[in-house]
């Protein structure tokens, strides 16, 4: 074989008592596709903060195309030929998109700009990778998988020969995904080296070469990709075999818990245009579609955090309450898009987050006075039916992983704090999940989508709106598609199928089920 073009040697990384990588050595040849696997907190992200000079190893070294790189330097990790797209696209909307793709490549004191060389060479790039975009679109008018198209095209222009991709499909429509696919196997074609990461085990098997896998920090295994399974992978990632939830059929289906009625909110892009939706007792409905297309407004609608500008929203049959805390107390339970930023507040300790929503209610407070006791008791609680780990009750919400952070939520949200340890919990009424299982590993995917189908069984309405298609064809009762702002009818899950709602993803008319 020949001679590697990154090698990994002995990688150790550590934050406290924390060891976030243990050891590890990992090599990627010319035109092969590593895939990099690991529950969340696996130390994934760590080793790549390391490799693109985010982080400095505490011991181990790393060489690219046969030299050392030096090691906490972005800019030698750069000029070296590593090149990395982020899950969260760092580009500027009002900006084209050759200035996008030029902006921090040119020296600050040079007095103009190269445009016209510029230009060329971002064509030139752009035909030997088959990545067609035009070159002056604002970045805002563009499509999400044309948005990645800019963000590979970056690191191409920038002389990146080995392109690490952070969960690349986790917001394209199938279509988009599979343009990637076929772009990436131009890209290997021609000599570069990926390294992909990504949850979705179908397309690491798909995508990918060779596979490694963390856990715990530590490197546990390594396989060609046509000699292994995505039973296999999950037991090397979680340590013991994961089963994949597939929701029955609603068992009964209630009374309607909300509805909307031709409602109208917000502008531009995140925008609701005419919709209308019921929400039943005891079923599930999934919203399918690419993020960005009206999904948060939505979301925040029913949460209360964002006003209908014209139409009818009703809960319980009365006018929905414009404060979110009158909603929480009405039994709505939401589980928002960003857990960081929304979802928790990550200098709190877990104890705070977990009571945060109901911290008035008479339960936690008295006047002025927090129940400290009893809060803490409470967050005791959620820590333990809701297997949140890696932090106890008083570290700083921070501390806890994507997808035990994920867990936080969740529980703050469905176990009321009446209920009692060892009793079954009061279900909510409604349950908003906005990407409930976004960029969470196996495990912790298979977990949420149990408690949401649990909830569902004992009788909330839940809406699910998600970008997986995957998830949403396995939980939902009935299925939904929104595109620019736009809903289409929620029709049972029966009616469509895999190819019919990526057409309406893309804004084909989804007027036709699973027979057309």
């Amino acid at each position: 074989m020949t001679e590697p073009v990154l090698q990994l040697d002995r990688i150790t990384k550590r934050f406290g008592d924390l060891v976030a990588n243990d050891a590890i050595s990992l090599q990627l040849h010319a035109g092969e596709v590593l895939a990099l696997l690991g529950e969340n907190g696996a130390g994934k992200s760590t080793l790549v903060s390391i490799l693109f000079g985010h982080y400095v190893a505490d011991a181990g070294r790393i060489t690219v195309f046969g030299k050392p790189l030096e090691p906490g330097n972005p800019k030698a990790a750069l000029d070296a030929g590593i090149g990395m797209v982020h899950q969260h696209f760092t580009l500027a909307d009002n900006l084209s998109v050759l200035d996008n793709i030029v902006m921090g490549s040119e020296p600050l004191w040079q007095p103009f700009t190269r445009r016209r060389a510029a230009r060329q060479r971002l064509a030139d790039v752009a035909t030997r990778f088959g990545l067609d975009v035009n070159p002056d679109a604002l970045i805002g008018s563009l499509s999400v998988g044309e948005r990645q198209r800019v963000e590979i095209l970056k690191a191409l222009y920038r002389g990146a020969r080995i392109l690490i991709l952070d969960e690349p499909t986790a917001v394209l429509t199938p279509g988009e995904s599979e343009a990637l696919f076929e772009v990436l196997g131009q890209m290997v074609a021609q000599g570069l080296s990926i390294i992909f990461i990504s949850h979705k085990l179908g397309e690491v098997l798909r995508v990918s070469d060779r596979i490694a896998v963390l856990r715990g920090g530590k490197l546990v295994a390594q396989a060609e990709a046509n000699a292994t399974t995505q039973e296999q992978l999950a037991l090397w990632m979680v340590g013991h075999a994961v089963d994949t939830p597939q929701a029955p059929p609603a068992a009964a289906v209630g009374d309607v818990v909300c509805s909307l009625e031709r409602v109208s909110a917000g502008t531009g892009r995140e925008r609701l245009d005419d919709v209308s939706l019921e929400l039943r007792a005891g079923e599930i409905v999934a919203i399918a579609g690419v993020s960005g297309n009206g999904q948060t407004a939505l979301a925040e609608l029913l949460c209360g955090t964002r006003v209908a500008t014209s139409g009818t929203v009703r809960l319980l049959q009365a006018p929905l309450a414009r404060r979110p805390s009158r909603l929480v107390a009405l039994g709505v339970a939401r589980i928002p898009e960003d857990r960081h930023a929304v979802g928790v507040v990550g200098d709190l300790p877990v104890w705070e987050n977990v009571v945060s929503e109901r911290l008035r209610s008479p339960v936690f407070s008295r006047g002025s006075w927090v129940r400290r006791a009893r809060a803490r008791a409470h967050a005791d609680t959620v820590i333990d039916r809701f297997d949140v780990r890696g932090a106890g009750a008083l570290a700083p919400a921070r501390a806890l992983s994507g997808g035990n952070m994920q867990k936080l939520i969740l529980g703050r949200a469905l176990l009321h704090p009446d209920s009692h340890a060892s009793g079954p919990a009061i279900t909510p009424r409604l349950i908003v999940a906005h990407q409930p299982s976004w960029g969470l590993d196996i495990g912790a995917v298979a977990f949420v989508q149990q408690q949401l189908i649990a909830a569902r069984d004992a009788g909330a309405a839940v809406l699910l709106i998600s970008d997986d298609l995957d998830e949403v064809m396995a939980m939902g009762d009935r299925i939904a598609v929104m595109h620019a702002g736009h809903l289409s009818a929620a029709r049972p899950a029966t009616d469509w199928s895999r190819e019919t709602i990526g057409l309406a993803m893309a804004g084909a008319k989804a007027e036709t089920g699973a027979g057309a």
